[in-house]
């Protein structure tokens, strides 16, 4: 007699967002040729099983087992998910077009730190390369563009953990971009940007042996509240997605994880901007 239990469970997610990304894995395998009955699923589960990770952090083994498939066909269609996603996630200087057709008044800019379960990994200067110093775990650094109600707009590719958040945002060109629509966007950020003040409105760091004027005070406790609500981005994303809150695939994948659930995001509010 088996010892395993069968029970029924309810994804916490629109049927029309399964729709949308059994779509897309159709429209992939139409365009690598796969032939009918080639596949150990239809595109209706393998979306469902894609979103059972994205939003359940679902075991690998497990979809496994509920499939029955095995794991490393999961780890196959899975990264086909992501990937067919985050094609359909929004470019950076789309992005920014997109807020000053829409009439923000400015975008916040962030970093999030993204914890990964991978082990260390020497860097070029001989540093663990996915050590976050700051948030004391192993990440991936992603950049992450939001409207003034802290709604995600953009996000970037992944950069290792032990990099700064300006040092990844030149990376990905967020500093360029951000200064081609300088008059008609305005970005705010923390002092990890101090490096881009001329760009970016950053607060004022207060001088070695001195105190802040009362102006400059009141000016980094308005940029304080106007950011506090743009943060809410990074929250959207992470508690959506518990995938987002350990990634136990490549660490480098992070980018396209993030991408793929900034689409799915967008697509089940409806909103991109």
């Amino acid at each position: 007699m088996s010892s395993s239990v069968t029970y029924s469970a309810t994804l916490d997610i629109p049927r029309e967002t399964v729709l949308f990304l059994s779509s897309l894995l159709h429209a992939e395998r139409r365009r690598r040729g796969t032939r009918t009955g080639r596949r150990a699923l239809g595109c209706f589960a393998q979306a469902v099983l894609i979103l059972r990770w994205f939003i359940d952090a679902t075991r690998i083994a497990q979809l496994a087992a509920d499939n029955h498939i095995g794991t490393s066909t999961v780890y196959r269609y899975l990264h086909e998910g992501i990937d067919v996603l985050a094609a359909h996630a929004p470019d950076l200087r789309q992005a920014l077009a997109a807020a000053k057709e829409a009439g923000l008044s400015h975008v916040n800019l962030d970093g999030v730190v993204i914890r990964t379960d991978r082990v260390q990994t020497p860097g070029p200067s001989g540093a663990d390369l996915w050590w976050s110093g700051k948030h004391k775990h192993h990440g991936g650094n992603v950049q992450v563009v939001s409207a003034p109600d802290g709604w995600p707009l953009w996000t970037s590719d992944v950069q290792p953990g032990r990099e700064h958040d300006i040092t990844c945002a030149r990376a990905h060109g967020v500093i360029d971009a951000l200064t081609e629509a300088t008059g008609d966007l305005v970005g705010l950020a923390d002092l990890g940007y101090e490096g881009a003040a001329g760009v970016l409105r950053v607060p004022v760091k207060k001088p070695r042996g001195k105190k802040l004027t009362g102006d400059q005070k009141t000016y980094n406790k308005l940029l304080r509240g106007l950011r506090g609500i743009g943060e809410r981005a990074n929250a959207l994303l992470i508690v959506r997605f518990k995938a987002l809150r350990r990634v136990s695939l490549d660490p480098w994948r992070i980018g396209a994880i993030t991408a793929a659930a900034l689409v799915l995001l967008h697509h089940e509010n409806d909103r991109s901007i």
